[in-house]
């Protein structure tokens, strides 16, 4: 098993809570179902999101859906001027026999334009 990094990020329409929650929910959830994974998979997973983001952490959205023994952190990403608003990224640490040309990583909705090199 080696270890592998998958990217995810998604654009929240708007900053609340439980909107939050969901979007981030399906997120991690594309991310699991595309790579093959299961939460035993997991290794740990670091939310960033962008200043305007305020109503909760991204993390939060992770133990509700039962990824309860992984390290998870949250961070604010940069802010940066002209920068896409209102987005939550990931970066999970996996243990998975893909090779790293064959991780999916994950932007959903506009999300996607921040890295068509590699949205999948």
């Amino acid at each position: 098993m080696a270890v592998r990094a998958v990217r995810g990020a998604v654009q929240l329409e708007r900053d609340e809570a439980g909107h939050m929650d969901e979007q981030v929910s399906d997120l991690l959830t594309a991310i699991l179902e595309r790579n093959g994974l299961t939460t035993d998979d997991l290794i740990s997973i670091w939310f960033t999101a962008t200043p305007d983001l305020h109503s909760d952490f991204p993390a939060a959205a992770a133990r509700k859906l039962g990824i309860v023994d992984v390290p998870l952190i949250c961070a604010q990403e940069l802010d940066i001027e002209g920068a896409m608003p209102r987005v939550v990224r990931v970066l999970a640490h996996i243990e998975s026999d893909l090779p790293r040309s064959e991780v999916a990583h994950v932007y959903l909705g506009a999300a996607g334009a921040l890295r068509k090199d590699i949205a999948q």
